[in-house]
């Protein structure tokens, strides 16, 4: 199992004196871990496509025909 790199600041961090931001950690996490963050994207759309198709669906308005 590769080492997995330590979330703490790089070096020229560390002369400014501030933490890498969260957004950063998630993007290189989201590069190292390529095609599950890819995955689990694509899960989630879906996810949430389906549930808002669900939703107008369910919501839709009945016309007098």
């Amino acid at each position: 199992m590769p080492e997995r790199p330590s979330p703490e600041p790089t070096p020229a961090a560390e002369a400014v004196g501030e933490n890498p931001s969260f957004v950063k950690l998630a993007m290189r996490n989201m590069v190292r871990k390529g095609r599950q963050s890819l995955l689990h994207f694509g899960l989630t759309a879906l996810g949430l496509s389906g549930f808002l198709l669900l939703i107008a669906w369910l919501g839709r308005p009945s016309l007098p025909g």
